[in-house]
């Protein structure tokens, strides 16, 4: 390695700091509105700065600067912004371990990551960079928030939350790990707070429905993104409580099921839970309930095992009258729904486990066509109804909507949808967030802070050593004057979930340096939507969700008119190394400092978006680095070293090439338009690949000492062009070698021009390549030393008026007669005409799309040939394959000769 380093010193990162220094002194990155050109956002998402970067966030960038870099070098107008979301816990944790202060943590992070993004050449524009934690960004978070208390989406209520005693805080479910405090292991407590929330639910209908305009979303986040709504359409229905005046409310999708109910469940925080509770089972209920709190909702509904408790109470069916036990369990969330279900095991897999635990009945009432005797899991699919009242002998879809409306003529319920969708809990009790704009006054209640006072501005009187919310320990904050009365209030000590900085910062990017609000209208419907948005697929519910929130929110408060933020999204597949995700703990990580240091950063942005497409997972390989980094200086060896004997300023092409000129050309043009369209299609990979296959044509072009300098010059001139987008330091490197003034950054993209394609000529290179490695294939197989002589048979011309007549025709024995029936027009013998086309039927792809005479194909082999085997003193003959006499002619078939070799000192 350390050759290498050396090497790459002297060359790659000289190249690279020069590059970088003059894209940022000339500014070509800066982006303004351009009506005469069309724009293209392109967008990931952007890092909290707890670190140094990591290859996870290596590979988001590298997608979207090659990305943003083709579609500028296309025409386009693009946005290509950068910034942090600087807000969080970890900051205020390090506050409270290190003794520093969480602004200069942060801002010191920001300087490490941002050192990090320069040097990999990234081409974002500067001048629009987004910080969250200054108060000229999070000003507008508070604006926003009072926007949307105005419109009646904030509201503030008491809730259940997580808390730790020992950190004072409240904990999202994600952050209490088996009961306990994730950060001091502490036993958590369910505690009430008043909270603020955002009304996401305002928006659930349209939140779902829009999801079909998102054409170009991974189907699997529009799935997790359905699945998180959960809307669900059913009905309501009262269940009294047997002996009191209480019902129990219950929601569900499946009435039809309401005959089989043999028991309810209520979730432990139900209201009902300990009121309706018989005295003798009041203590063993208290227990089940203090013991549930201390689980999460993941292991309530996904992981434990479902437990529960009688209550000693009745409910009634109000269909039958029967009388129902009622249990508390720990499945049901009172989140979610009405926070009661009736319980019907013979049709709920989950009240069947239930059931069978606590030994209550099961009674089947839907039946499918075919009975399976007794059940021995629940049968949840449809079928028809027995032992349902007047409702029996129905199918169970058309029952559904019977026994509704029986329920609403009875007044006992109504048909309802349902979400699974909350309203979005946005309170924080921690100092390094926004600060909620509000104040509470005993006179007035609560108050927003007048806009022409905001930011709301975070103190610096703060202790971070007595736990809890530092910003309760700053008298300075917390006491004000009431915006209405005058009189004495206190602040909000609440900051703003970080969610909410993230929610719209992509709107910022397009007037990151606005005042007299949030963006300007017209900049904002000028560069949005977002056309192209990358980041990982653990933000495919939360921050995704919230982002499209608030653009509809905005859209309604007649800031923006557009319904969705991203119009394209791309979610990047994890880095891993030795089969595990790149982790401190595993010690399996990989530093981009360390690579960039010993290969440069167009190595390891190659390597990166070469070694696997984009959603996929990338297994790191130090052997793959290594081979992409012998490429790019194989790039940069041809160029420098042909430039020293060729001017290619100018491109000279003949108008009338001979066949390796034409060759070069023809094949220059095919790798323009497959490069284009792989990009096109976000396979970087692929567009890589061929790249490297182009650049080894050239440089045989080149070793084959070919006179047709100025083709060679059109194809290393539209090679830099091509590995512009993903080596960017290289290719202004090889541009510049080239006798270039101007940035290759800024250049044009090479256009594909079919009519500079000679397909002919292509293929007569491609049919001596393929014959060169056959014959190297007989050589080896045949364990002749040395070859004497070399046979090559060109097949009949019968064979090739054959393959002219059934090119085209599906190739299947299915189609044999048809086939034959072609074929046998050509006036050929049946037989071998038969042989022949079960050979094609065989393998299609020996049937080319071009078939030359047997005399063109004999000429191109001779003149590619003749000289290299004279050279190798091998003695070169092509025969005819009717005048040969020998039994292996008989294998030829157009476009592949048969071989036959001579010579002597067999291995």
């Amino acid at each position: 390695m350390s050759d290498e380093k050396e090497n790459n010193r002297g060359v790659f990162l000289e190249i690279e700091e020069k590059w970088q220094e003059r894209w940022e002194s000339s500014g070509i990155f800066r982006t303004e509105i351009d009506d005469k050109r069309e724009k293209f956002y392109c967008l990931e998402m952007f890092p909290y700065p707890s670190s140094k970067l990591h290859m996870g966030h290596l590979r988001n960038y590298s997608i979207g600067d090659a990305l943003a870099r083709f579609k500028r070098m296309q025409g386009f107008n693009v946005l290509y912004p950068m910034g942090y979301d600087a807000f969080g816990l970890p900051a205020e944790n390090a506050a409270m371990k290190h003794g520093i202060k969480p602004h200069k943590w942060t801002f010191d992070n920001i300087k490490t990551i941002k050192g990090q993004q320069k040097r990999m050449g990234l081409s974002y524009d500067w001048g629009r960079e987004v910080i969250t934690c200054r108060e000229d960004y999070y000003k507008w978070n508070q604006w926003i928030f009072l926007k949307l208390l105005e419109k009646g989406l904030v509201y503030k209520k008491e809730a259940p939350v997580n808390w730790c005693p020992k950190c004072r805080t409240v904990l999202a479910n994600e952050q209490v790990h088996e009961g306990k405090c994730w950060r001091c292991s502490s036993p958590i407590e369910e505690k009430k707070l008043s909270q603020w929330f955002i009304k996401i639910t305002a928006y659930a209908d349209e939140l779902l429905e829009d999801l079909k305009k998102l054409k170009d979303w991974p189907e699997r986040v529009k799935v997790m993104q359905e699945n998180w709504i959960g809307k669900s359409s059913g009905v309501e229905i009262n269940f009294p409580v047997k002996g009191k005046k209480e019902n129990i409310r219950i929601f569900t999708t499946r009435p039809d099921t309401i005959y089989g109910v043999t028991f309810m469940v209520l979730s432990p925080e139900h209201p009902l839970a300990l009121s309706l509770t018989t005295d003798e089972r009041k203590d063993e209920v208290k227990r089940f309930i203090e013991k549930v709190k201390k689980e999460t909702t993941k292991e309530r509904t996904e992981g434990k095992e479902k437990e529960g408790v009688f209550t000693g109470a009745y409910a009634i069916n109000p269909l039958t009258n029967e009388d129902i036990p009622i249990f508390i369990a720990n499945f049901v969330l009172y989140s979610y729904g009405t926070g009661a279900v009736m319980a019907v095991p013979a049709h709920d897999s989950r009240d069947f486990d239930f059931a069978k635990k606590y030994g209550i009945g099961i009674k089947q009432v839907i039946y499918p066509e075919e009975s399976k005797g007794e059940l021995k899991e629940a049968f949840e699919g449809e079928g028809t109804l027995k032992n349902s009242g007047e409702f029996t002998g129905m199918k169970s879809s058309e029952a559904i909507n019977k026994i509704i409306d029986r329920i609403e003529s009875m007044g006992i319920g109504k048909r309802a949808v349902h979400y699974k969708l909350r309203d979005w809990l946005i309170s924080r009790q921690r100092y390094w967030g926004t600060p909620i704009p509000v104040v509470y006054c005993d006179k007035c209640g609560i108050v927003p802070v007048k806009e022409e006072e905001l930011p709301v501005k975070l103190p610096e009187d703060v202790n971070f050593s007595e736990g809890g919310n530092p910003l309760e320990t700053s008298s300075l904050f917390i006491s004000t004057k009431c915006p209405v009365c005058g009189g004495d209030a206190r602040r909000e000590t609440d900051t703003m979930d970080t969610f909410f900085d993230s929610s719209w910062y992509f709107l910022r990017y397009c007037s990151p340096t606005e005042e007299a609000g949030p963006f300007r209208k017209d900049d904002v419907n000028y560069w949005m939507p977002v056309d192209q948005y990358i980041g990982g697929i653990e933000h495919a519910v939360m921050h995704l969700l919230y982002a499209r929130f608030f653009t509809k929110a905005l859209r309604d408060l007649g800031m923006l008119n557009f319904d969705e933020p991203f119009t394209k999204l791309l979610t990047q597949g994890m880095v891993v190394k030795d089969g595990a995700k790149m982790s401190k703990s595993l010690g399996n990580v990989v530093d981009p400092d360390e690579i960039i240091n010993v290969y440069g950063a167009d190595t390891a942005r190659m390597f990166i978006l070469f070694t696997a497409s984009p959603e996929k997972e990338l297994e790191w390989s130090d052997r793959g680095v290594k081979g992409m980094f012998r490429f790019l200086r194989r790039v940069y060896s041809l160029f420098k070293g042909y430039s020293e004997t060729h001017s290619c300023l100018e491109t000279h092409l003949n108008k009338n090439p001979g066949f390796n000129e034409s060759y070069i050309v023809s094949r220059t043009n095919l790798a323009i338009k497959r490069v284009t369209d792989f990009i096109s299609g976000s396979r970087f990979n692929l567009a890589i690949g061929e790249i490297m296959a182009f650049t080894g044509e050239i440089g045989n072009f080149v070793n084959e000492e070919n006179k047709a300098e100025g083709a060679v010059c059109y194809a290393l001139r539209n090679l830099a062009l091509l590995l512009a987008p993903f080596a960017p330091h290289l290719a202004e490197e090889a541009w510049s070698i080239m006798g270039n003034d101007a940035f290759i950054s800024t250049a044009e993209w090479p256009e594909y021009k079919e009519e500079l394609v000679n397909e002919k000529v292509m293929f007569k290179r491609e049919m001596v390549r393929n014959l060169v490695e056959d014959i190297n294939k007989v050589v080896e197989l045949s364990g002749i030393k040395k070859p004497e002589k070399i046979r090559i048979i060109i097949a009949d011309e019968w064979k090739r008026r054959v393959a002219r007549a059934i090119r085209g025709m599906e190739l299947s024995k299915k189609n044999m007669h048809v086939i034959m029936k072609k074929a046998l027009k050509e006036n050929v013998e049946p037989e071998a005409a038969a042989r022949l086309v079960q050979k094609y039927i065989k393998d299609p792809s020996r049937l080319h799309k071009i078939i030359l005479s047997s005399d063109e194909e004999g000429e191109t082999i001779k003149e590619n040939l003749q000289g290299k085997f004279e050279r190798d003193k091998v003695e070169l003959v092509i025969e005819k394959e009717g005048e040969s006499g020998e039994k292996k002619a008989a294998g030829s078939l157009p476009g592949k000769p048969a071989i036959i070799i001579e010579g002597g000192g067999k291995n």
